[in-house]
């Protein structure tokens, strides 16, 4: 019992309390227009005003490069989730998958990649 209590304690402690501030993606719609692609995504995040919000969110490739950002210039505290899109992007030929990351204004880009297969 005691190496299962000292377990919870250091499983605790590894769990910064940023990652509960993370903007999740809880939805995505991608959209192929001739050569280029629009996305369509919702962030849940608790925004607290201007101290605290998430602030973009990029497509990138397996690799990590960025195929299109979409910074959000303001918080929505009071719009929870929201759903903010961005056109124009182009992804390379032969591309069956790309990954949504998000960021906020105090921790920058997070690691969790969302990903989206394109049809």
């Amino acid at each position: 019992m005691k190496k299962l209590y000292t377990y919870a304690i250091a499983l605790m402690l590894t769990a910064g309390p940023t990652m509960a501030d993370e903007p999740e993606v809880v939805d995505v719609t991608a959209t192929q227009t001739g050569d280029t692609w629009r996305f369509d995504v919702s962030i849940l995040h608790p925004d607290s005003g201007w101290d605290h919000y998430a602030d973009g969110w990029e497509v990138i490739d397996a690799e990590g490069n960025q195929l299109g950002l979409r910074p959000l210039a303001h918080p929505h505290e009071n719009e929870q989730p929201f759903t903010r899109s961005q056109g124009g992007i182009v992804i390379p030929d032969g591309t069956t998958e790309v990954y949504i990351r998000t960021r906020d204004n105090v921790d920058g880009w997070f690691t969790t990649r969302t990903a989206v297969t394109l049809d």
